[in-house]
């Protein structure tokens, strides 16, 4: 099981964990909700979890529940500046359907 990010998607979370000024990560997961099923969540970590997956990504570490690790598996995690817009996209092979809006899948 393998969870990656672009180095975009690395160097936007460095930035935010230095600003932060502490942390040792950021975990990724999934949670039951939207019209779709299921959302990501994205969080900084303080101390890891006993059961989490580490992945680590340039100077990253990437935290997974055993929980989310099954939808997660194969996962890239990007960052995309479009115009105005900016924000992570998941590039998630596992996703069945999404929503129309975008902020649920399923698998």
């Amino acid at each position: 099981m393998a969870i990656s990010m672009t180095p975009a998607a690395e160097q936007h979370v460095e930035q935010y964990l230095q600003g932060r000024g502490h942390g040792c990560g950021i975990r990724l997961g999934v949670r039951t909700n939207g019209c779709s099923g299921m959302s990501y969540v994205l969080e900084f970590v303080d101390q890891p979890g006993e059961e989490d997956s580490v992945f680590v990504s340039g100077q990253v570490e990437l935290f997974i529940d055993p929980k989310s690790l099954i939808y997660l598996d194969g996962t890239e995690l990007d960052f995309v500046k479009e115009g105005l817009n900016e924000g992570f996209q998941f590039n998630n092979p596992n996703v069945k359907n999404e929503c129309g809006c975008g902020e649920s899948f399923n698998v």
